[in-house]
């Protein structure tokens, strides 16, 4: 059964920021990938700690495979949208994220947010070797379990954030 509370959460939301929760961003490359995976379950799991959203320097598509790969493993994310840095849901963040080293080298001192950065890269796409449909399906879900682990562990507390700053 697919859970849509994280959606439930999202509906009808402000985009101003709410200063008794940390405000995180996530950032990849184009809002596809992994800052969609984070934002999904840092949401899911602590959106009353946490004031959560993702973006890219550039935007695409979400993944179409991500979303139907988490919607077969119980994440429903097919409401997801990418967004770039001038979408008009942006406002000031206490941390970005950045989950690309390669994204985190080309912007981190150019990046339009003044929040602490973070930098925990989890690859790209490309990265991914897939041969056939099903090692497709399992490279999705060993990202989407490796993003899901790190999350739950590094936002257990918005008191410990400040060890992951770089």
């Amino acid at each position: 059964m697919v859970n849509d509370s994280w959606f439930d959460k999202m509906r009808g939301k402000k985009f101003k920021k709410d200063e008794k929760r940390t405000s995180v961003l996530f950032v990849d490359e184009v809002n596809d990938l992994q800052s969609q995976i984070a934002e999904y379950f840092l949401t899911e799991m602590h959106a009353d700690v946490y004031e959560v959203r993702s973006a890219g320097p550039k935007y695409d598509c979400v993944d179409c495979e991500l979303v139907a790969v988490m919607y077969q493993n119980g994440y429903d994310v097919r409401r997801a949208t990418s967004k770039d840095f001038n979408a008009n849901n942006m406002i000031p963040y206490d941390y970005v994220v950045f989950l690309q080293k390669a994204t985190y080298d080309r912007i981190h001192e150019v990046i339009p947010f003044k929040g602490k950065q973070i930098l925990k890269d989890f690859g790209s796409r490309a990265d991914f070797k897939a041969t056939d449909d099903a090692s497709l399906a399992a490279c999705y879900i060993d990202l989407i379990e490796r993003v899901r682990i790190w999350v739950t562990e590094a936002f257990s507390s918005p008191e410990d954030l400040d060890k992951l700053v770089i």
